[in-house]
């Protein structure tokens, strides 16, 4: 009798039916400003678009599509789960940024495809709409906080009441009290125009300071707070949540609901942030949002990212009854030039922000018309050298030691 212990030999094409649609192609787009695209195309010629973008780690990325490219091509595309489940469990080695990254492109991508298939949007395979809007909040200021003032005004201009900015420059690990006080100046000076403000610590703050600053921001009310500690330290997080009554967000640095668990579990968090271009795309940001609704935590996708990201997260939004807002990438620093969030979609207006919020997304698959002309184009030019992949900066302390960024 033939061994059944076996599944590649048994299913060496994945599972199929007599109706599925092979995936043909994967294909993989650097696009600036650090934008990771992810082409997913099927035998009877759907396209699907996906995100895998890992600021500044794009070749580590296109390094674990040549297995995914390898194992994937042939298989039905409507399995999405199945491909899950075997690029994520079948190669024994899990989790990570590199490889969930890699899976959220050909996920999201997936997912796209199947909206397409059958003509609806992507919120009506995930059980239907919850809500008729996302709110979302924009970025202010950079990494070297300076005119907040006038950034929070345009945006409240365009449309929003939420906005979020990095609570502080570099620190060391132990500064002086007085390098915090800049920070309280302008949440006042944000909320003084009627914004909502969100604070990202960044994990740039270490528990020393951390203490202080979120004892000095009580009184101004800031959204939240976010990643005021680093990942992994869920004791200190949890001392740190006891001392104030700020809402504490953090996740973006986590990747599986396995590295959710011990902040859920410690009760540490009031708002779980997962990135889908790296936390496994939507199918396992969705299994995330059900889980943290067990613990009456909210939903926050992270997302300083392109428009395929972000409308994976307004997706995921609109069919999940604990989501609370979403990162929107509009105008973020990182954005330079002509290339942002809208450069790369032929239908923007999908994208309008209307007080505070975005409506439902109607279109099939993800809602949006990818550019494929210019994502093409631009990916030529990372091929050919002339454009690098984006790095982040390295900062050092006046004595010369690594700080956090």
């Amino acid at each position: 009798m033939t061994s059944q212990t076996n599944s590649t030999e048994i299913y060496p094409k994945g599972l199929s039916s007599s109706s599925s649609d092979p995936i043909r192609s994967i294909e993989t787009f650097y696009v600036r400003p650090r934008w990771l695209f992810v082409r997913v195309a099927t035998e009877k010629g759907i396209v699907g678009w996906g995100e895998a973008t890992l600021e500044g780690h794009t070749e580590a990325v296109e390094g674990a599509f040549v297995d995914l490219r390898e194992r994937f091509v042939g298989w039905d595309s409507a399995n999405i789960e199945d491909i899950w489940q075997t690029a994520y469990r079948h190669r024994f080695y899990r989790g990570g940024p590199v490889l969930m990254s890699a899976i959220s492109g050909l996920d999201i991508a997936l997912w796209d495809i199947k909206g397409k298939a059958l003509g609806v949007p992507v919120w009506q395979l995930l059980g239907g709409k919850v809500r008729n809007r996302c709110k979302v909040y924009s970025w202010i200021g950079g990494d070297r906080p300076a005119d907040v003032l006038a950034e929070a005004q345009a945006r409240k201009d365009e449309g929003f009441t939420a906005v979020k900015m990095n609570a502080v420059e570099s620190l060391a690990w132990l500064d002086s009290p007085s390098a915090l006080d800049g920070t309280i100046e302008r949440v006042k000076q944000v909320k003084s125009i009627g914004l909502d403000v969100g604070l990202d610590f960044h994990g740039r703050v270490h528990r020393p300071l951390a203490k202080q600053l979120a004892k000095a921001l009580e009184p101004h009310r800031p959204l939240f707070i976010e990643e005021p500690l680093l990942p992994g330290q869920q004791e200190e997080i949890k001392a740190l949540y006891g001392m104030t009554s700020i809402p504490i967000a953090l996740g973006e640095r986590l990747f599986t609901r396995q590295d959710m668990r011990p902040y859920f579990e410690a009760g540490c968090i009031d708002i779980v942030q997962p990135d889908l271009a790296h936390a496994g795309g939507i199918s396992e940001c969705r299994k995330i949002a059900n889980m943290a609704e067990t613990y009456d935590i909210g939903v926050a996708p992270h997302c300083p990212l392109g428009p395929i990201a972000f409308a994976a997260c307004l997706q995921l939004g609109f069919a999940t009854p604990n989501f609370v807002i979403c990162e929107m990438s509009w105008k973020m620093h990182y954005n330079a030039g002509e290339h942002d969030l809208l450069t790369y979609v032929r239908n923007p207006e999908v994208f309008t922000v209307r007080e505070g919020m975005v409506a439902l997304l109607e279109g099939s698959g993800l809602g949006i018309e990818v550019d494929e002309a210019r994502v093409r184009s631009e990916d030529s030019e990372f091929r050919e050298g002339r454009v690098k992949a984006w790095r982040n900066p390295i900062w050092r302390g006046p004595d010369g030691a690594i700080r956090e960024w």
